[in-house]
């Protein structure tokens, strides 16, 4: 039972990283059938808004009451607009217009990105001298050199060939589409960090979890919709056109945005995000093997090597830090004993003047003065 309860956030985190693969594979099944990523977007938060709002509801504590001030509504529609709405659009666009394998292998750029802008933002410190750093700037710079790799040297291809139905908010005329999706995908990941940096205001100014989720899918619904119904003046690509399409918007609703939000949340708490981050790779795996199996993707030779690039870089950041992380623990440890050290100090100290209080009382005081004042007198 022991080793079971150990094996479990593993294989927790397998599974999320198999039901995070169908929900990209569905998707991409879901555009190239001709839903427009615009519409989906809309669809996939309603439907997670419907899932967390009452769970956020029945959850939530009487002594937990989290006051939604004009700040924190501020910060949540900011956090909304930038990792949902922006994010997300972003993502599904560049998911259209290359493969599901290549959104997979550029969502491990996250680390990397994440890095490089807590660095500018001064949230990151690094120092030249220290092996933990230069660890973090190699792996970032191995994660941009995949990344790129990936989208300009596709090398011979290797397997199956594909051609996309025109449903791209940019038109017929892209020739490099390609390229242009592995952009998005990019700058998906640049919202994404952007949206994790966010999290440090926005859950301290609102601390309950699972209501700001609601709030944020709510809010992201709202933005999708107005950016849909600016982008898609059709009404008819509103309507889905097979049960695969409404299977598609209700299994990344539910299972994307609902069963892993518990799920990573649990792993989290039991093995910290380091280990949930170390997962990442796997998914890309998962991703490009059954991508070419049932989509016939295209699989070229750069994008295969640019992947093991990013897979390199992302472990060797992560290694960075981790080694930070031991750092850190190691100084407060330190800090820790010294501070028990001084207590130890002052209790033997104290324990030492009251040994010796108690045996000066013990001690007949008043004996030589006694003894004088008898010896005069005598």
């Amino acid at each position: 039972m022991g080793d079971y309860e150990s094996l479990k956030p593993v294989i927790v985190m397998i599974l999320l990283q198999f039901s995070y693969a169908a929900v990209a594979l569905s998707t991409r099944a879901a555009l190239l059938q001709g839903m427009s990523p615009r519409v989906f977007v809309v669809y996939r938060q309603a439907i997670a808004t419907l899932v967390i709002t009452p769970l956020a509801f029945l959850t939530r504590s009487k002594t937990n009451k989290s006051s939604l001030g004009l700040r924190s509504f501020s910060l949540i529609f900011l956090a909304s607009l930038i990792g949902v709405t922006l994010n997300q659009n972003i993502y599904f666009e560049g998911l259209y217009l290359a493969s599901s394998s290549m959104a997979s292998a550029m969502s491990n750029l996250l680390p990397a990105v994440t890095f490089v802008i807590t660095l500018f933002v001064g949230l990151e410190k690094i120092k030249i001298q220290s092996l933990r750093s230069i660890a973090k700037i190699v792996g970032t710079v191995l994660c941009v050199a995949g990344a790129i790799a990936m989208a300009f040297l596709k090398g011979p291809k290797l397997l199956n060939a594909e051609s996309l139905p025109n449903k791209s908010v940019l038109g017929s005329a892209v020739d490099n589409y390609w390229l242009l999706g592995c952009l998005l995908l990019f700058a998906s990941s640049i919202c994404w960090a952007l949206w994790l940096i966010l999290q440090v205001p926005v859950s301290a100014s609102y601390p309950d979890h699972l209501s700001l989720s609601a709030w944020m899918c709510f809010l992201a619904t709202l933005q999708s919709a107005i950016v849909a119904l600016f982008v898609e003046r059709d009404l008819e690509t509103w309507k889905m056109d097979s049960y695969l399409q409404l299977a598609c918007c209700f299994f990344s609703g539910i299972v994307g945005s609902g069963i892993s939000f518990y799920a990573q949340a649990w792993v989290i708490s039991k093995r910290g995000p380091l280990f949930s981050a170390m997962f990442n790779p796997l998914n890309t795996v998962i991703v490009t093997i059954l991508a070419s199996i049932f989509l016939h993707e295209e699989i070229y030779t750069g994008s295969v090597v640019g992947a093991v690039t990013v897979i390199l870089g992302l472990y060797t950041v992560l290694w960075g830090k981790a080694k930070d992380i031991g750092g850190m623990n190691a100084e407060k440890h330190l800090s820790t004993q010294n501070v028990d050290s001084k207590i130890v100090s002052v209790v033997i100290d104290g324990s030492v003047d009251r040994t010796r209080c108690k045996t000066d009382l013990e001690e007949p005081l008043l004996l030589d003065t006694a003894t004088k004042v008898d010896s005069t007198y005598v």
